[in-house]
């Protein structure tokens, strides 16, 4: 009788081995599929880049790209159109940096850009122009606002259509971390301009800015409510870390350089998230797409979402370390996410064909 328990047991110890052994295969096989699936959503939609900063898709579903040393790109499917822009000063991180299309581009073919440059007396500026483009022509230029503190470092250059019909600029402290927090200085702040370039009646200082105490916001983006979110760089040199991700308000302070992670101090707002002491995201880009923020890292060399689970934020990260430095990220008219690197801007390794623009469906992630 012993025998026949003992040989019972060794059936049942074999057939439960079995099954682990199905359900790990099962496992390793769903992500190793998932993994495959990733890889397989990729596409290199242009390469050969020089530190690609924005992206725009025109209505005809042609792109252009800013490229930081001073030139706007439109690609098309057979050829590429090389558009120079006049009065670029690429210095460090200032040069030709965000893009944006009027709400009604179609109908009046305004093209925004946000660019630094070099006033008669030599200091460093930051300023936003508008354009005509017409196919590969770009006429009618006018300087709709400018004044914003420039320097090699902390430039911003992130400029969006808000759901209101406004623009907003985001602009970095330009290495004067006392300027964020002075109301009166456009440096460290989200600015709101009308697509004119004049002040909203509704803005909360009765100036441009929208909101301040930012370091160097460079991503901004609202969800299906028209709440406005942003990504910001903490500090950096040989602390770094404490990067951001905030909930925007109209008139609010979001602490640099008082606050930053987890402290708090009254009348000042703590990031939604934030990279914590030990790691740096260099978040430099935000779009959101069907409950998910998405946002390029530098240094961190990923992409990162950000979604809500029972109101608590989840952080994810994504290709980490595949295609380098990832700068910007858009949502496409197709409903694909299309990244940049930036790989070629003397902070990152070199890449087998430049820098890219990289095309990822977000159903794979």
């Amino acid at each position: 009788m012993y025998r026949y328990f003992l040989l019972a047991g060794v059936i049942l110890f074999a057939v439960i081995g079995v099954l682990f052994l199905v359900q790990e295969s099962e496992v390793t096989s769903s992500q190793e599929e998932k993994s495959s699936a990733n890889l397989a959503a990729t596409a290199v939609i242009a390469e050969d880049l020089t530190i690609p900063w924005d992206i725009a898709f025109l209505p005809d579903g042609n792109l252009l790209v800013t490229q930081r040393g001073g030139t706007l790109l439109l690609l098309d499917e057979e050829q590429r159109t090389t558009i120079p822009i006049q009065g670029v000063e690429h210095r460090g991180e200032g040069g030709l940096l965000g893009l944006a299309l009027h709400p009604e581009f179609e109908s009046n073919g305004y093209l925004y850009l946000y660019l630094t440059s070099q006033t008669s007396s030599g200091d460093t500026q930051n300023r936003i122009e508008r354009y005509r483009l017409s196919g590969t022509t770009l006429s009618d230029r006018v300087v709709i606002f400018e004044g914003i503190p420039g320097a090699a470092y902390h430039d911003g250059g992130r400029i969006e259509f808000g759901p209101d019909g406004m623009l907003y600029v985001t602009t970095g402290d330009a290495g004067n971390e006392a300027a964020a927090q002075n109301r009166a200085s456009l440096a460290g702040k989200i600015l709101r301009l009308t697509p004119e370039g004049a002040i909203p009646a509704d803005n909360p200082f009765g100036n441009a800015v929208y909101s301040y105490g930012h370091r160097n916001p460079q991503g901004i983006a609202w969800d299906e409510q028209g709440v406005l979110w942003s990504t910001e760089h903490g500090r950096s040199g040989a602390l770094s870390g404490f990067d951001e991700f905030n909930r925007i308000e109209k008139g609010f302070n979001y602490g640099w350089p008082t606050i930053q992670g987890d402290e708090r101090q009254a009348d000042m707002q703590a990031p939604v998230v934030h990279s914590g002491a030990r790691e740096t995201w260099a978040p430099a880009s935000l779009a959101y797409h069907e409950g998910v923020f998405y946002f390029g890292g530098l240094r961190g060399e990923s992409l990162y979402s950000v979604s809500f689970e029972n109101n608590e934020p989840q952080l994810m990260r994504h290709f980490q370390g595949q295609f380098g430095r990832i700068r910007t990220v858009r949502v496409g008219p197709d409903g694909m996410l299309y990244l940049t690197t930036s790989n070629a801007d003397g902070r990152g390794g070199t890449s087998s064909g430049g820098d890219k623009v990289i095309r990822i469906g977000p159903a794979a992630l």
